[in-house]
């Protein structure tokens, strides 16, 4: 039977990141999230309850979140769960944690320490606003920034495809 361990989580870090660096050159930062889940009790009232879990981040998403958060940044995770398992005063001890896959930070400059600004991609195209560090992406509506015909290649200009029906598009 095939498995299948996957988990995504959107919530703010408990704590600064914990960052270690081994002789390799590796770096992994631990990290603490907290999810507020809001539900309702068996009399019909709103109840938030928070969840915690451990995080780890490998290599440069470890730079990442040391670089550009901090308490309180708001962050998506997605991995998978790893249980560690260790011995301690002779007991046998076990705690699942996240080992993340990746991570978006959801804050803008100056909230919490997240990273917005422009990005520039190689060939000239330029898309302005909203790009966030980690992968992240928010679309300004204001905005529209057409990348020049000749970075699309040889041919027509447009890529290989004709302009014919264009306006007939539906978005």
């Amino acid at each position: 039977m095939a498995s299948y361990n996957r988990v995504v989580l959107v919530g703010n870090l408990t704590r600064d990141p914990e960052i270690r660096t081994f002789p390799s050159g590796a770096i992994v930062a631990d990290i603490g999230i907290a999810v507020n889940e809001r539900r309702k009790d068996q009399s019909g009232n709103w109840v938030e309850e928070a969840n915690f879990f451990d995080v780890t981040v490998w290599n440069r998403s470890a730079e990442v979140v040391r670089d550009y958060t901090s308490k309180g940044s708001p962050i998506l995770v997605e991995g998978r769960l790893k249980q560690d398992v260790w011995e301690q005063d002779g007991q046998k001890r076990s705690k699942v944690k996240v080992a993340a896959d990746r991570i978006v930070l959801l804050s803008g400059r100056g909230d919490n320490g997240g990273s917005a600004g422009g990005y520039q991609q190689q060939g000239g195209y330029q898309q302005q606003g909203g790009y966030q560090q980690g992968g992240g992406f928010r679309r300004q509506q204001s905005q529209r920034v057409t990348p020049p015909a000749q970075d699309y290649g040889e041919g027509d200009g447009a890529g290989g495809f004709s302009q014919e029906g264009a306006d007939d598009i539906p978005f």
